[in-house]
């Protein structure tokens, strides 16, 4: 049986409540606030809730609410108080201290047991969640800690170096043919067919953690063969025909292999995320030979990309509140982000149609 403390001045009333309560729980008796305390010394390891008046002599309820905060008690052993007062500001005091619930005298027998199984059910929920995202957190901070030595020992590992630079190297190819292609639309139409270019290298960190998430060793071998996405580049368009034609001219140039294309923009994702994603494989040229390296090329409207950024915060920021909704509004958005796309599309194709040759 779990342990009740009740603490009151009057014994008649200790009386009345260990009568009430004492077919669930194993009932303790303080006549004040310092026998309160010395009990919860010995016994808030087992306590399962405190039943506490606030008017007695030597130390008040407040007083011994002070205590437990003081002593860390609070946050797990739940606080009832039993009390004549009728004043709302003293219940609502008492709430803000931290108490769990209040109970006025003088005392209803299946109020009281209901009040006092609903909280000590409660906080044991609550501490045991509690409990569990400790344990969560703790082996997050040791995973995290695994993740940190391997990564520094890939940042250590020089053939590890030596791909890094061969990435670094596929991107620069990756954005000098883009920006040729965009020269020469700048000079035969007059129109580029991008905004900007971002570029990015996964860190070793991030590496060794999808490699471990996708089963694979921490080596060069399994990073090359099996991930993707290690070199990127995000091409910013400001209008959907500009994307496809622009992947289109880039994947048919005869040095680069199309090793996938995923179309989030005919096929968007269940959240409303619209891209065009390839994967390709593009030459390097270095001193002593041609190696090929992948590369993931991701095209967006400007308006995509704006949504996009939201939506990482979303997805990776903890704690926020009403995610739900701000899910359904992200996906509200992205369906009136892809219909004034193609409206701009078309009016953009309306002057250009008017434009004198």
């Amino acid at each position: 049986m779990q342990r009740i403390l009740v603490v009151d001045d009057a014994e008649v009333n200790r009386e009345l409540l260990r009568g009430m309560l004492k077919d669930d729980y194993i009932v303790e008796l303080a006549e004040d606030g310092e026998q309160a305390v010395q009990k919860m010394e010995r016994f808030y390891k087992d306590t399962a809730a405190l039943l506490l008046d606030l008017q007695m002599p030597n130390m008040d309820g407040f007083a011994v609410i002070a205590q437990m905060e003081k002593n860390g008690w609070l946050h797990k052993i739940p606080v009832l108080v039993i009390s004549g007062e009728q004043a709302t500001e003293i219940e609502n005091q008492c709430f803000e201290l931290g108490v769990s619930d209040f109970i006025r005298k003088p005392f209803e027998a299946s109020i009281v047991r209901n009040r006092v199984r609903n909280t000590v059910e409660l906080f044991a929920c609550k501490n045991q969640l509690e409990q569990k995202v400790e344990r969560q957190t703790e082996r997050l901070r040791r995973q995290h800690q695994i993740i940190q030595m391997q990564a520094e020992k890939l940042r250590e590992a020089r053939p590890f170096h030596d791909l890094m630079m061969q990435y670094r190297s596929a991107i620069m190819e990756v954005e000098t043919k883009l920006r040729i292609l965009n020269d020469e639309f700048s000079l035969k139409y007059n129109r580029n067919p991008f905004e900007s270019i971002k570029s990015r290298l996964k860190s070793p960190e991030s590496i060794y953690e999808k490699l471990i998430r996708k089963g694979f060793s921490a080596t060069v071998d399994d990073i090359q063969e099996n991930l993707a996405d290690v070199a990127g580049v995000r091409v910013i368009c400001s209008f959907p025909d500009d994307i496809y034609r622009l992947a289109d001219l880039f994947t048919k140039q005869d040095d680069i292999i199309l090793l996938k294309r995923k179309d989030y923009i005919e096929n968007p994702k269940s959240n409303g995320y619209r891209s065009l994603h390839l994967i390709i494989e593009i030459p390097i040229f270095l001193s002593c030979e041609k190696i090929y390296r992948k590369v993931e090329v991701q095209f967006r409207t400007i308006a995509m990309d704006f949504w996009a950024s939201l939506e990482h915060k979303l997805k990776y920021k903890k704690d926020v509140e009403n995610a739900d909704e701000i899910v359904t509004q992200l996906k509200t958005c992205a369906d009136s982000i892809e219909a004034l796309d193609y409206q701009m599309q078309d009016i953009r194709n309306k002057i250009d149609r008017a434009r004198p040759y």
